[in-house]
């Protein structure tokens, strides 16, 4: 299935008839294409949505590079990064190119498709901007990250997914539903990992979140939940480098409070919404994909 949607990214790439943007994508570690096997599992596999899909991944890929600058991230998905390697500059210009041959060949399958996936970039940019502002601070409010995270990742998957519906024929809102609950909901478990995970398995050091800026909805719900000396430790600890005995500390109160367990509860109940309504419609293939949204590791 999804083997025709890279044969159509290479063969985007091929088009740009450039060695050097072959080499430097070819270095690029391949994810598991979420928004690539949405859109197909929805509207099947006609060749304008396996160009949808192909888009797609190429937009989702520069939005990586553009944020591993961002991050000064020195790996991805346990690999070294491409700015690790070669720089930021080649980095951004790869993202700048796989971007702007994405939005060409949106014009070619349809304007509605192109306006949904467009917009939907245009929020993407939008949180990553937010993302860098709130990194400057501890962020308290709930809302305020989950409009975050929705700009950054969850709006391209909800596009995806209303792109695809567009594409299949069918009604598009329950489809979009889905994907911005299941988008919500990757970005909520991401940020549980990089508290539970270990380094080996992560790609990064654990914290590594908190070490860099980002208060995400654990921290937040921890912050919550402790008192005032509690609450002004955290805040201390906020963007520096962890010693092993602050990180046991954050550790310890994250168990006492059974934060985890909160904000695990919480993205399942967005899982569980979108799973009721692929249910509701027969769509038995997405409800297997938002439940492995739960459980998965990588």
């Amino acid at each position: 299935m999804l083997e025709a949607v890279e044969r159509k990214i290479e063969q985007f790439i091929d088009d740009l008839d450039d060695k050097e943007v072959r080499r430097l994508y070819a270095k690029l570690p391949v994810g598991k294409r979420l928004r690539a096997k949405l859109i197909v599992k929805i509207a099947g596999e006609r060749l304008s949505v396996i160009k949808t899909a192909a888009v797609v991944e190429m937009i989702h890929a520069a939005s990586l590079l553009h944020d591993d600058v961002i991050d000064d991230a020195d790996t991805r998905r346990a690999k070294p990064s491409l700015n690790a390697l070669y720089g930021n500059k080649t980095a951004i210009m790869l993202g700048d190119i796989l971007y702007s041959k994405g939005f060409l060949e949106l014009n070619n399958i349809s304007s509605d498709v192109a306006k949904r996936i467009s917009n939907a970039v245009t929020q993407l940019s939008l949180g990553e901007l937010k993302d860098v502002s709130l990194s400057k601070t501890f962020n308290t409010d709930t809302s305020v990250y989950m409009e975050m995270i929705y700009q950054k990742t969850a709006s391209l998957i909800e596009a995806s997914a209303g792109a695809a519906a567009l594409l299949a024929g069918k009604p598009k809102e329950p489809f979009m539903i889905y994907g911005r609950n299941l988008g919500l909901a990757f970005q909520m478990i991401d940020d549980l990992l990089d508290i539970t995970s270990d380094s080996q398995t992560l790609g990064k050091p654990a914290l590594h979140d908190f070490a860099e800026g980002k208060t995400t909805l654990p921290y937040i719900y921890l912050y919550e939940a402790l008192d005032e000396t509690g609450r002004e430790r955290l805040k201390n600890l906020h963007a520096k480098v962890l010693s092993k005995e602050e990180q046991r500390w954050i550790m310890t109160q994250m168990q006492t409070h059974q934060i985890l367990m909160k904000c695990y509860a919480q993205a399942r109940e967005l899982i569980e919404e979108a799973v009721e309504l692929m249910n509701r419609l027969g769509e038995d293939a997405l409800s297997e994909i938002a439940m492995e949204m739960i459980d998965r590791e990588f």
